[in-house]
């Protein structure tokens, strides 16, 4: 549905470093890492928002370099929350934006609209953070897009109206022919509703995996002080002490028969953590 293949960007202090993925039809992908990673700009780069130095982005089987208006058709895109046109009603903005369209949908905004409780009557400015993020959302999702990607779109949404988001989200791809890319902070909401994990780690992706077997993949390990020798440290992904001992974690195929620390099923906050605690990533 959306191939990423050797993307590069470089900037004067970071740089993008063959960046390389795909998301498959009627799949969840959901892509985390700290702030600065290079998640936004891999977003761009694959939108050209931001053109890229080398790498190709495939959307639908056709390369968007030189498709680039068709493929865009195809996609829908959405940073989070709307901060643009602040005194005008949103049923103005739609009216403005709809155009734009080929495929443009009434019937799914206004069903959007009634999901979310918004008022196309209401200014920007009279929203809430939330509502601006459904907001945002709802243009997105109204016109007949295959691939949607999301830049932050639980950001600024309480826990309730998060997890009805994650619910359209497992809606709009339960027919298998559209897929969702969306990146987030918030690890949890990955392990809701996601099929796959993308980890980028300074402008690399250092984990491209089927969600589930990550989790199975690795360990949270417990221990005392007198444990954690050079030999064990050497066998961890990443740790840090506390005034009882250790906790760190660990790859399951390193644990052996003879380790006396205490094991847990890790979450991906847990991953992302423990990843960043170390300079060499250790799969």
């Amino acid at each position: 549905m959306l191939k990423v293949t050797n993307l590069c960007k470089s900037f004067t202090d970071f740089s993008l470093k063959n960046v390389s993925f795909e998301v498959p039809s009627g799949a969840i992908v959901g892509f985390i890492g700290q702030n600065g990673a290079g998640k936004t700009t891999t977003l761009k780069c694959i939108l050209r928002s931001v053109l890229p130095d080398e790498g190709e982005v495939y959307v639908c089987g056709l390369p968007m370099k030189k498709n680039e208006t068709e493929c865009k058709m195809l996609i829908s895109f959405s940073s989070g929350t709307f901060e643009y046109y602040r005194n005008k009603k949103l049923c103005e903005i739609v009216s403005a934006c709809k155009p734009f369209y080929s495929e443009w949908n009434d019937g799914e905004f206004k069903e959007y609209c009634r999901r979310f409780n918004l008022d196309v009557n209401k200014r920007v400015k009279e929203l809430s953070a939330g509502t601006k993020v459904k907001f945002s959302l709802a243009l997105a999702m109204s016109h007949n897009a295959k691939i949607f990607v999301f830049d932050e779109p639980t950001s600024g949404l309480d826990p309730i109206a998060r997890d009805e988001l994650l619910d359209v989200f497992r809606d709009i791809v339960a027919d298998g022919d559209k897929s969702i890319l969306f990146s987030t902070h918030i690890t949890s909401d990955i392990e809701k509703c996601a099929d796959y994990v993308l980890f980028i780690k300074d402008g690399a992706i250092i984990v491209n995996s089927p969600k589930d077997e990550l989790l199975e993949k690795y360990a949270v390990v417990k221990g005392g002080e007198e444990e954690l020798t050079d030999e064990l440290t050497d066998r961890l992904v990443g740790y840090k002490r506390h005034s009882f001992g250790y906790i760190g974690l660990i790859l399951r195929s390193n644990i052996r028969t003879s380790d006396k620390f205490v094991t847990e099923k890790p979450t991906l906050e847990d991953i992302m953590v423990y990843f960043n605690k170390t300079q060499a990533f250790k799969a």
